[in-house]
């Protein structure tokens, strides 16, 4: 939250320089969202696709330990006025342990599909960024904003430069076969 605070302050104050200087008609400022490039360049829709294979095959995994763990637990519960108490508690402990695997095996995948998430960015948003300073350098751009970390109230669409960024990111970047 400090971290918002201090960068809407930044954005404000060097608004607020921008205005109050002579040459601020000649000031030009940019807008992009690191984001879509991301989520619709053609290397993010392909790693994308490969995250959700992964989540997919995860996810049936999953819920072939769920129906196992139900069914386990259905028999206990059939079972139990039956059982004397110590076969009971063996089954019951069974059962818990097989809960406390299932439950660590979805912490385990929940924080492997972060961590490749967190790759992907790691990946691909310095070459995004550097693609959008050489445009900002090439075409003399004051600042570039990304409204995708910072809310913005307005910004006029024709200094959006997303769709551009993505059309050059996809001339640069082409995904691995």
């Amino acid at each position: 939250m400090k971290r918002y605070g201090l960068i809407v302050a930044a954005i404000l104050i060097l608004a607020l320089a921008f205005a109050a200087s002579p040459a601020a008609a000649a000031e030009k400022i940019g807008f992009v969202n690191v984001q879509e490039v991301m989520i619709t360049s053609t290397i993010g829709k392909k790693e994308a696709e490969d995250l959700r294979k992964s989540i997919e095959k995860t996810k049936a995994t999953l819920q072939e330990k769920e129906a196992e763990l139900k069914k386990l637990k259905e028999e206990l519960e059939k079972q139990k006025p039956l059982l004397k108490e110590e076969a009971l508690k063996e089954k019951d402990s069974v059962f818990q342990k097989k809960l406390r695997d299932y439950q660590i095996m979805v912490k385990d995948s929940n924080d492997e599909i972060q961590a490749k998430e967190q790759d992907l960015q790691k990946k691909m948003i310095p070459e995004i960024l550097k693609l959008v300073q050489a445009i900002g350098e090439k075409e003399k751009y004051s600042m570039i904003v990304d409204y995708s970390l910072i809310p913005l109230a307005y910004h006029a669409k024709e200094d959006d430069l997303t769709k551009r960024v993505i059309e050059e990111f996809n001339k640069v970047y082409k995904p691995k076969k």
